[in-house]
Formats: structure tokens, sequence, C-alpha cells
């Protein structure tokens, strides 16, 4: 069962057997605990939904474009540079082979992009709430996963047919390094045009939520520990 839906039903039950049988300690735990608990996934469910009424909500939707820059640039300065593209037409000039470009994905660095999404978490109006759980220490957890699936969406692209065709076509004409990293980029700038804020919502939302769901679980823990110290110094 979702952690989530889990701890929120156990705190409900501590607050209706307290209710029931009148013990203010287990009533009060299951309140708080209900309390953060449902706070911590509320906290959770803004980062991706639009809720009206409350400001910053929304806050990966609304930075849809800053996430596709970040991409792009990404996939320019850590990975199509100069170097590395010289490196590829000296490889492949007498090669009759499809190019292959996923073992030098595997060494890109993406921990820069994985930095710059915490960043745009951290200045929007979702950070000082994030502070109350660790600031961006509380996102670490979901450092290696984003690297992960950044890395599968990389390979994606460099396998397509159209980049594949398009540095191929450049291979006879090496001098032309700057007209090679022009189309790349135009490659890169279509291709990302084809996202949607939907699917980057979905993306994100699949690797985040499953480990902020614990977020949710320490809330209803921590608060139903304040319930029973707020119930015993009554």
């Amino acid at each position: 069962m979702n952690k989530s839906i889990l701890t929120n039903l156990i705190a409900l039950l501590l607050l209706a057997i307290g209710n029931y049988f009148n013990q203010p300690i287990v009533f009060n735990a299951g309140l708080f605990a209900f309390s953060g608990a449902i706070t911590n996934w509320l906290a959770i469910h803004m980062l991706f939904e639009k809720v009206p009424g409350l400001y910053g909500s929304g806050v990966i939707p609304a930075r849809f474009e800053e996430f596709k820059t970040a991409i792009k640039r990404l996939m320019m300065e850590e990975f199509f540079t100069d170097a590395n593209i010289n490196r590829f037409l000296k490889q492949e000039m007498n090669r009759d082979q499809p190019l292959d470009l996923e073992p030098v994905i595997a060494q890109v660095d993406f921990t820069p992009s994985f930095d710059s999404l915490v960043d745009v978490i951290q200045h929007s109006s979702f950070g000082g709430m994030l502070a109350m759980f660790g600031g961006s220490d509380a996102l670490q957890p979901l450092k290696q996963p984003f690297i992960e699936k950044m890395q599968a969406s990389m390979i994606e692209i460099s396998q397509s047919d159209t980049v594949k065709q398009a540095l191929k076509t450049q291979l006879e004409s090496p001098a032309m390094l700057d007209e090679i990293k022009i189309n790349i980029e135009s490659i890169i700038q279509q291709r990302l045009n084809e996202l949607t804020p939907q699917l980057v919502k979905e993306m994100i939302q699949t690797m985040i939520k499953q480990h902020l769901g614990w977020l949710v679980v320490w809330g209803g823990v921590f608060g139903g520990l304040i319930g029973v110290i707020a119930a015993l110094v009554q």
C-alpha cells in the first residue's frame, strides 16, 4: 500500500480509538500524527499540482521552460563539446556501423542538472517549507534516481535516427565544427519542443514521490510524538 495513505489511515485509526475510548494521549497522538502527515502530503502534492488559492503550488510545471533550457544546456556544454565532437569525427570517419554514443553518455556528470532542479525548488515559494524538512539535504535521496533517468533520456535522444544522421552527414567535413554544433543544437531543440509540461511533470513525479513519501511517514511519526508530549504536559 502507498506509504502516505497507510500513514494517514493509521493516524485516523488512532484518532478514532482515542476519541471512542476517551483516551487523551491516544487521541492527541492520532490528531497530531494526521496533521503532520496530511501537511507533508499536501506539500509534496503542491510541488506538482496547482492548488487554487495556495501561492507557489505547482512549482515544477510552472518551471517547465527552465527545465527544458537546463537539459539543452547540459547536452551542449557537457556532451556535445568541441573535444567530444572531434573525437567522434576521428573514430567514426571510417566506420560503417551506426554511431553508439551510450558509452560516452554514461561518463557524463549529470550532477549539475540535479543541482539546478534543487536550486529551482529552493528559490521558489516552496523553499521555506522544504527548509522545515532539512532543506536541500531532504532531496539528496532523489539524486541517483534523477541521474539514472536523465542518462536514459539522453541515450534515447542520442540514438534517434535524426541525431545519428546529422552526425554522419557531417563526418566528411570535420572542419565545419560550428555548423555541426548548430545542427545538433537545432535537433535537440526540436526534440525538447515535443515535450509537454505534463510529460515533464510525470517524469519527475514518478521519481520524487517514491522517495518523498517518507516525508509523510516521518511527519506522522513526529506529529504523533508531539501529540503524546502535549497530552502528558497538560
